[in-house]
């Protein structure tokens, strides 16, 4: 299929970008990587009258540590963070996410910032982002402001950014000592969308756990930071605590039948996936620790 008539615009700076966004408002769609758009544009999924493509806008790429986080601009490709030294050192959870996603030729064009604005509940990006506790730069008429990522996704493919308003970048907070991640996925192809995500990030301070972020995607219609995450808070992890809070997160959502699966085995898939981030997550902060 060939995509509707839509007009096509590509400003030279980020002021002239929201000019154009404030002007068409959801009439309007932002183009960065394209890895998304172009099929929904080519299935008629999307109907905008203006496509605003943001690839000319200069400074919105860089990949960059600053005081415990790290700093990714908006039309850094995929690829390029999976080639980036400071994304293996500081930012592991993404560094173990980024071969997922999709397939290697995609990730040449496709944007970190697109993946985080385009909102699919079962995506790998997203869900670091919530693991994590990362949020995103947003940049609008009104000014800028940081948009946690707990407020972030809202639905399938939707945000809460405003029309008029264009995410610039994301922030991942850094990995430091006594700190450990770990990411599962459960696809039938490699590059397919997987039937359920999960990923952990922790902290162990004196063999215990201090703070603790459990996340899933898939089953749930946004990446979902998991209640369970507090049954880890205080306690030691355990072969016996991590199935625990894979049981937990099993309640937690609510899996549709599928072609591919059904529910009881999707939700018994989240268990097993909660159990081993957990158990890794734990076993690499602890490693982390003695390094």
């Amino acid at each position: 299929m060939k995509p509707p008539h839509f007009d096509y615009v590509r400003p030279e700076s980020l002021e002239e970008a929201l000019d154009v966004l404030a002007e068409h408002g959801d009439e309007a769609k932002v183009l960065a990587g394209g890895q998304s758009l172009v099929p929904m544009l080519n299935m008629r999924l999307a109907r905008p009258a203006v496509v605003v493509d943001v690839n000319r806008i200069g400074g919105l790429d860089g990949i960059a540590a600053d005081n415990g986080v790290v700093n990714i601009g908006a039309l850094a490709r995929q690829s390029a963070c999976e080639r980036a030294e400071v994304v293996r050192l500081r930012l592991p959870l993404m560094a173990e996410c980024l071969p997922h996603v999709g397939h290697y030729v995609t990730r040449n064009r496709g944007t970190v910032g697109g993946s985080i604005a385009h909102g699919d509940s079962k995506a790998e990006l997203p869900l670091a982002l919530v693991a994590l506790g990362g949020s995103a730069l947003v940049r609008g008429p009104a000014g800028e402001r940081t948009v946690p990522s707990e407020e972030l996704f809202v639905t399938h493919y939707t945000t809460s950014l405003e029309p008029v308003e264009l995410l610039v970048a994301t922030i991942w907070p850094a990995a430091s000592s006594g700190w450990g991640s770990a990411f599962e996925e459960l696809a039938l192809r490699a590059g397919d969308y997987a039937l359920a995500l999960a990923a952990c990030t922790l902290e162990v301070r004196a063999g215990r756990v201090s703070s603790a972020r459990v996340a899933l995607a898939g089953p749930s219609d946004r990446p979902l930071l998991c209640q369970a995450s507090t049954l880890l808070v205080g306690e030691p992890v355990t072969s016996e605590l991590a199935r625990e809070v894979g049981a937990a997160a099993q309640t937690e959502v609510e899996p549709s039948e599928g072609v591919h699966a059904s529910a009881a085995y999707v939700r018994h898939l989240v268990g097993l996936l909660v159990e081993r981030v957990v158990a890794r997550a734990s076993r690499n902060a602890t490693e982390g620790a003695r390094d």
